[in-house]
């Protein structure tokens, strides 16, 4: 195009024109930024209110486990056992066991040299034939005089009174006679004996020592000194201390397993015998008392085991992670979901802690959603929106006991157990 036909052009487009396009131009630039503004208000608005709602894990309860373990410490002791004192004064002449010696009941495990008790021994018998010889002669006077009862050789007062002296010296006789029992007992004690089967686990004197015939009997003027100890160990008692939330699963039947320090790839059986029936106010826990058979002798008296419970537990009781719990003025609350997704604060009431799980025993049916870690200021009424693509951490609710623990609970344990698994599969 040359410089005729421009010119030509502007001729015939109005000054007005141009002016007018420019504005239309100018006045969609405008629009569109509005446009454009608008919408990223709009999507901002969107993505504050979006974020303003909080996003949260939903669990659902889970049925508890069908059976409830614990491991306790516990105590072994022997079956019975006997701390061994002097009943004379004297010194030790000779011991015949030593320390993890057997022993037999009445073998002799010393003998204590008590010259003071022999002299006395024979000086009881010396005043028995005094008073026997008194007694023969007072008899006889008796006899005498009472067949001259009636004469006037003699009065009735005066063989009442030889009568009653034959009677003084019998009695002399009877307690002369004790005191010859009680001297010829302490003979006997110069011998000391094994009062039971067993082992000798401790030998406190040696010969040449001198004994004190206290006899255990701390009362008594000087000391006493254990001279022996002896334990019956062909079976063992285990004293654990259980606490009282466990308690309701001491019943007849009942056995545990035990693990030893120095034997760490054995485990032995326990069966339950009898517990306190009263719990100490300071622990809350009870004092319990298993069995364990002891033929090899391999387990000794004070030492420390593992015992391992395992009982059936109640399998219609709710478990939920203990941070599902909110700890309110009103008490104990779950944050509960309804069908919006809406926040409902649910008050339930706890069983027993499970370590990280804790029961409910009431307030919550198996269907309900509930938050799984609720914030403190978690509001009745809120809206949530739920996390997608997060797991559960609740329980599963096939949960079988290992083969080692179910094989410590007894028959009806185990139908109990059964019984409890096949209703939570219902």
């Amino acid at each position: 195009m040359n410089a005729n036909q421009e010119v030509s052009l502007s001729r015939r487009m109005p000054a007005w024109l141009l002016a007018a396009l420019a504005a239309l131009l100018a006045a969609g630039f405008i629009i569109l930024g509005i446009t454009r503004r608008y919408s990223n208000v709009a999507d901002l608005r969107n993505v504050a209110s979006e974020e303003s709602i909080p996003q949260v894990q939903i669990i659902s309860p889970a049925p508890g486990p069908a059976t409830r373990s614990i491991t306790l410490p516990g105590t072994i002791k022997a079956w019975s056992y006997a701390p061994i004192y002097a009943q004379v004064s004297g010194y030790v002449t000779k011991w015949f066991k030593d320390y993890g010696a057997p022993a037999k009941a009445g073998e002799l495990l010393a003998t204590v040299d008590a010259p003071a008790v022999d002299e006395q021994y024979e000086s009881a018998l010396a005043d028995l034939e005094v008073a026997q010889t008194n007694y023969q002669l007072a008899k006889v006077t008796a006899a005498r005089w009472s067949s001259l009862a009636g004469t006037q050789a003699v009065s009735q007062q005066e063989v009442d009174v030889k009568v009653a002296d034959a009677a003084v010296q019998m009695a002399q006789v009877h307690a002369a006679e004790h005191k010859v029992a009680r001297f010829k007992v302490l003979e006997a004690f110069k011998k000391i004996v094994a009062p039971f089967d067993g082992v000798v686990t401790s030998r406190n004197t040696d010969v040449g020592n001198y004994v004190n015939g206290a006899g255990g009997d701390v009362g008594a003027r000087g000391s006493d000194d254990e001279l022996f100890s002896v334990a019956d160990i062909h079976e063992m008692r285990v004293f654990v201390s259980v606490p009282q939330d466990y308690s309701g699963m001491l019943e007849p039947g009942l056995t545990a397993t035990l693990t030893l320090p120095q034997y760490p790839d054995r485990v032995f059986k326990a069966s339950f015998d009898t517990t306190a029936n009263a719990f100490n106010p300071q622990t809350r826990t009870v004092v319990t008392e298993l069995l364990i058979p002891n033929p090899d002798h391999l387990i000794w008296p004070g030492t420390y085991a593992d015992v391992h419970f395992v009982a059936p537990s109640d399998h219609g009781v709710l478990i939920v992670p203990e941070q599902a719990l909110l700890f309110r003025a009103q008490g104990m609350q779950v944050a509960l979901l309804d069908a919006s997704n809406k926040v409902h604060l649910q008050g339930v009431k706890l069983g027993r802690n499970l370590g990280q799980t804790v029961e409910i025993v009431g307030g919550l049916k198996r269907s309900d959603r509930l938050i799984l870690n609720p914030s403190a200021g978690t509001l009745e009424g809120e809206q949530v929106r739920i996390a997608a693509g997060v797991p559960g951490i609740a329980p599963d609710a096939k949960f079988r006991p290992p083969g080692a623990d179910a094989a410590t609970m007894s028959d009806t344990q185990h139908a109990k157990v059964q019984a409890a698994t096949d209703n939570g599969d219902q």
